[in-house]
């Protein structure tokens, strides 16, 4: 059996949440404050949720942690838009967001909808 850190949806919510963490440094304190701690906390939730999902014994256990993963997914794509209408984040950067976004979302409903 694989350790959660193995799973590939469980390394495209690290590189998510890193990505946010890397960028924070850059930002002014005000858009820190307001939206910074928020968006690493939901971030960093995806990964944990999967991991603590990965670790119940029974399925529907398992299922409510990826539910809450897929639920701090959808937050974080929310503060993202917010960053981005707000011109917080360069369209480049926009770009490599919206990648791993488009190749997480779908592993992680995949992930959810395949667990036994």
């Amino acid at each position: 059996m694989k350790n959660v850190f193995e799973l590939d949806v469980y390394k495209l919510a690290e590189k998510l949440s890193d990505m946010i963490w890397a960028d924070y440094e850059n930002w002014i304190i005000k858009v820190k404050n307001i939206i910074g701690l928020q968006i690493i906390r939901a971030s960093d939730s995806i990964a944990v949720n999967i991991a603590e999902g990965f670790g119940r014994y029974t399925p529907a256990d398992r299922k409510k942690f990826y539910h809450y993963s897929r639920g701090s997914f959808e937050e974080t794509k929310a503060w993202l838009r917010k960053l981005i209408r707000r011109n917080i984040i360069s369209e480049n950067r926009q770009l490599e967001y919206t990648e791993v976004i488009n190749e997480l979302g779908p592993k992680l409903n995949a992930f959810i909808n395949n667990t036994n």
